[in-house]
């Protein structure tokens, strides 16, 4: 059972378009499996669609349809001229991954410390998003760290838990810069997660620093 969502600032700013890429894909894989946060999304998108009807329309210039209709039809004809989209290398990560992801890049798992491994997930509108997998073993206490913006990490497999509470999957734990934590990977499994930083992540202590540089520090 799904017990921690994404806050509803966060789907409103998914709703409107206004998420960043990064976070906006680990959102996706949330809403993908979570009927409730699927539902608010409806109620925001249809609270924007009313907003619109009640707005009072211009007197449109003569020709203007002409005008729009003409650009649809260049769109679509660059659009139809397009290269096809390149089909960014995949790595067998050992799971099925949610369908949302399968038309972004998937790295080959990579050592970052004892137990702990990433992959780069590379986005196909934007290499420079700083998403990763992340696969940690069982019982493996994860850096203490907080963030500059936020942090979001949706759980594929396994659980961890922290000072707030416990995540499953299908749980999105979504931490600001008020929060430092420290997960601890439940001793049943190995625990996989999707995760995305808006702006950086900030570890602490010696392995901290080490492995910096792959959170976009």
């Amino acid at each position: 059972m799904i017990k921690h969502h994404p806050s509803d600032e966060t789907l409103f700013r998914y709703a409107n378009g206004s998420l960043e890429p990064g976070p906006r894909i680990v959102v996706a894989v949330h809403v993908g499996g979570c009927a409730a946060c699927a539902a608010r999304i409806g109620e925001f998108e249809a609270v924007g669609g009313s907003l619109l009807h009640d707005i009072e329309p211009d007197q449109m210039d003569a020709g203007a349809l002409d005008g729009v209709m003409a650009r649809i039809e260049a769109d679509e004809a660059d659009h139809a001229a397009a290269a096809p989209a390149r089909r960014l290398p995949r790595a067998d990560v050992g799971i099925r991954l949610p369908q949302v992801l399968d038309d972004c890049g998937i790295g080959p798992w990579r050592w970052i410390g004892p137990g702990v491994r990433w992959s780069r997930v590379t986005l196909p509108d934007d290499d420079g998003a700083n998403v990763m997998l992340l696969k940690v073993v069982a019982g493996r206490r994860l850096p203490e760290h907080t963030h500059v913006g936020n942090e979001y990490t949706h759980v594929l497999k396994g659980s961890f838990s922290d000072a707030r509470g416990r995540y499953g999957p299908g749980d999105l734990d979504e931490a600001d810069d008020e929060v430092q934590h420290q997960p601890i990977v439940d001793k049943e499994g190995e625990c996989i997660c999707i995760a995305a930083v808006e702006g950086q992540t900030k570890l602490r202590g010696f392995f901290g620093r080490l492995i910096q540089p792959l959170f976009g520090g």
